[in-house]
């Protein structure tokens, strides 16, 4: 990588290499992991463990005033209420590693009073390493990441993740599977959404939808997709979806027609019953979860406490069915104007 990466990102990129290492020399003997389970086809292995803690205790020993959210321990190390969040997944697709399919990643960003502003995404079974920099670009290895031209939906090839967890609503995805698939060139499901987001940067896909993601699985890619000049955004296309477990991504044209095909299944828009004023309807006041709520929690905004962000990494209430929704207006998506190609940093 060039020498003249942001020190954090530099920082970050030492520690997914420490992570992407422990995770290498186990994929040699996976029949000895030790494997334990965190809910219904949600696993956790002594590797994503072990990855964690060689991640946090570099930054820690760079950064030790900084803030920690990490997938395994949570906030339980680093500087509690630090402008300085760094968010951390060390083995997304846990599920493909412990089964040998070489699709997994480690992933981590770096939050500054909200707003990402560093990324690294490491592939580990192909050294690949995505980085980005807040209004510096994307690139893989020492090549820089541009989103595909594509145009038209059916031409384009789609990404998504499966639901899996107790509680996930399968009808409720599977409608709008049905949705996308009818209208695309093809649909994939490698089973690593940081990996997914940033095919999405390369322009091996076109664009991406899931749900029931947490912030440690998007925060990285996020950045990474809008240095490559992509958006990214929940189903209206606001850009709360770390808040809302809901993400689209793509190129600007692909983005625009995913999220005027999804925009139904959004869990943001105020069902027509609870118009009227109940206190728990999602976007109501009293739930803490309103369309523009963090707008800046992902790549694409600015502005809202870290503590906010952090508050809603814990939700994990299930995915509901779309029910008769109130109208609403949804922001017209413009394509961003060209970027320029110069140096990395």
């Amino acid at each position: 990588m060039s020498p003249t990466l942001h020190p954090m990102l530099n920082i970050a990129v030492r520690a997914a290499r420490a992570a992407g290492a422990i995770i290498n020399r186990a994929a040699l003997d996976l029949d000895v992991l030790k494997i334990a389970t965190k809910g219904t086809n949600d696993f956790v292995t002594e590797v994503d463990r072990a990855a964690e803690e060689a991640i946090i205790s570099t930054l820690l020993e760079a950064y030790p005033g900084h803030a920690i959210l990490a997938e395994e321990s949570g906030r339980a190390r680093g500087a509690r209420h630090s402008e300085y969040l760094w968010i951390i997944d060390p083995l997304d697709g846990t599920t493909n590693f412990i089964h040998g399919l070489p699709v997994y990643a480690v992933s981590i960003a770096l939050a500054f009073r909200g707003r990402v502003e560093q990324a690294v995404v490491y592939d580990p079974a192909r050294n690949d390493l995505f980085v980005a920099s807040k209004g510096r670009g994307a690139f893989l290895n020492d090549r820089r990441l541009r989103v595909s031209k594509r145009v038209r939906m059916s031409d384009a090839l789609i990404g998504t993740g499966f639901p899996f967890r107790k509680g996930d609503n399968f009808k409720r995805y599977l409608k709008m599977f049905e949705e996308v698939m009818q209208h695309c060139a093809g649909v994939r499901r490698p089973g690593a959404a940081a990996l997914d987001l940033c095919y999405v940067a390369a322009g091996w896909y076109d664009g991406f939808f899931e749900t029931g993601l947490q912030p440690w699985d998007v925060a990285a890619g996020s950045l990474i997709v809008t240095e490559a000049g992509g958006l990214v955004g929940n189903f209206t296309g606001e850009a709360d979806f770390l808040h809302q477990r809901e993400v689209i991504a793509g190129n600007p044209r692909i983005y625009a027609q995913l999220v005027q095909t999804l925009a139904p299944y959004s869990r943001v828009i105020v069902p027509a019953e609870a118009a009227a004023g109940s206190p728990e309807a999602p976007g109501s006041a009293a739930s803490g979860v309103t369309a523009g709520a963090g707008a800046g929690m992902g790549a694409t905004g600015s502005g809202d406490a870290t503590e906010a962000f952090i508050a809603s990494a814990a939700a994990d209430s299930p995915e509901t069915a779309p029910a008769p929704t109130t109208r609403r207006r949804l922001r017209k998506v413009q394509p961003p104007g060209p970027k320029g190609e110069d140096a990395p940093f």
